[in-house]
């Protein structure tokens, strides 16, 4: 009997092999060639499994969201049951920051492949639905002032700013991405980074 094979586990080997490709030697060295050559199978089976580069960059760039995706959850896992909000948000934006060597393998491939959909808008769609749930969950751990001390102009700009958490939680986010870039490049060591998350923290949380 023929062995049977798990597409998606060869779909994973392939996508890795094409990260490791896309890590060492840059995105233009991607092809089916060199990443076939990577993964230690042949052409032909790169291509039994993505007609495209296109296709290929866009599950491996599925494959860096899903390691992510599990750092977060062990990390929150491990707070145990009922966190505190503040607690579980500087987890679960601490697990987003690339500050071990894995999680800065996979930010560099992934900041490449965003590059990479700046000239290719369509491979960014499927990353769109889980930036917007992240950010709804954020906003949902946010403090909100009292709207009557806002309105009536009691409190500073940071704080007020509450009232729209989602723009709160957009920033932090984005705050996050910055770091992570900054990681990459190494214009800050982890313990620089987890302080400006730490004091971005404070002001929102008081």
């Amino acid at each position: 009997m023929p062995k049977r094979v798990d597409p998606r586990q060869r779909r994973t080997l392939i996508a890795d092999a094409l990260m490791r490709v896309a890590a060492d030697r840059g995105l233009e060295a991607v092809s089916l060639r060199h990443v076939a050559a990577e993964a230690g199978v042949s052409a032909g089976m790169v291509q039994h499994y993505f007609t495209t580069k296109d296709e290929m960059m866009a599950f491996a760039l599925s494959v860096v969201r899903d390691r992510g995706r599990r750092r977060v959850e062990t990390a929150v896992a491990a707070l145990g049951p009922d966190p505190a909000p503040r607690l579980l948000l500087r987890t679960l934006l601490e697990a987003l920051l690339p500050l071990d060597e894995a999680a800065r393998a996979d930010g560099r491939v992934a900041l490449a492949f965003l590059s990479w959909t700046a000239l290719h808008p369509a491979a960014a769609t499927g990353l769109r639905p889980d930036t917007v749930q992240l950010v709804d969950f954020i906003a949902g751990l946010l403090p909100r002032p009292p709207a009557a001390d806002a309105a009536a102009g009691l409190l500073p700009a940071d704080a007020a700013a509450g009232l729209l958490p989602a723009d709160a939680a957009a920033g932090l986010l984005a705050l996050v991405e910055g770091l992570g870039m900054y990681l990459l490049g190494g214009q800050y060591t982890p313990a620089q980074a987890t302080a400006v998350l730490d004091h971005q923290l404070e002001l929102l949380f008081g």
